[in-house]
């Protein structure tokens, strides 16, 4: 945290931080300091378990824990969410009438295409709009995707972030009109353990890229301009953007 706070610093800009209720619990000083900062916060659920996992009444109870665990620390009204992975899809929209009724105003979990954890293609926008579900209003803002051989992908955060030359990612964003950038902590972190027997694969989703992920992530702030959700919620017009329907 002390690395991002540095570059946040460095850079003179603000961030979103979508927080794990557990990890809030266990260091409730990380979420004061990211308050008393100035930045703004929500919640990442509590045990940060795929919504598609989870029941209607699990996926309640675990969000509502997370966010009074947040508004206990913080003395601040939790308003935003992200879903862990994406993870609300085509079968389990209800999610958003949940959301609705523990009093979330913006979520940013959409994954507007085909992905391992399901995606909504059917969405359809890769842009702030307003989602409808049901009678339930949410505004959205979805992760956006580039197509790259014949798919879809995303390459603004995480390990996609790490594993993308900066090249491509430069040249990616300064063609997208809109980018929704994420990075975890981890992502900066090339000295933390290694977890033994997992698969080559996840290995190489998890761990390369580590060593460069700060320096691209300084050049890209440097050499584009971010703001953090509040700051585009105060400035989007949000009665002339698209409504999608799900």
């Amino acid at each position: 945290m002390e690395t991002i706070y540095k570059i946040l610093d460095n850079k003179n800009i603000m961030a979103s931080f979508f927080i794990v209720g557990w990890v809030a619990e266990k260091y409730p000083e990380v979420v004061r300091e990211i308050s008393n900062r100035g930045y703004e916060f929500g919640s990442h659920t509590h045990m940060h378990q795929l919504v598609y996992e989870q029941s209607k009444e699990e996926f309640y109870q675990d969000v509502n824990r997370s966010i009074k665990t947040l508004e206990d620390i913080s003395g601040k009204k939790v308003k935003m969410f992200r879903a862990p992975g994406f993870s609300i899809t085509e079968q389990n929209k209800w999610a958003f009438e949940v959301l609705h009724e523990l009093d979330i105003e913006i979520d940013s979990s959409v994954f507007p295409a085909v992905r391992a954890h399901g995606g909504m293609p059917s969405y359809g926008v890769e842009e702030p709009s307003i989602l409808e579900y049901n009678g339930v209003q949410l505004k959205e803002f979805p992760i956006n995707t580039h197509s790259f051989m014949s798919k879809n992908m995303i390459y603004s955060g995480g390990g996609y972030f790490r594993l993308i030359p900066y090249f491509m990612l430069q040249k990616w964003t300064a063609n997208d009109n809109y980018v929704m950038s994420y990075i975890h902590p981890r992502d900066l972190d090339p000295d933390q353990p290694v977890i033994k027997d997992l698969s080559i694969s996840r290995k190489f989703k998890s761990y390369v890229g580590l060593k460069s992920a700060r320096f691209k992530l300084e050049k890209w702030l440097t050499d584009f301009d971010f703001i953090d959700i509040g700051t585009a919620n105060q400035i989007i017009e949000w009665n002339t953007v698209k409504k999608v329907k799900i």
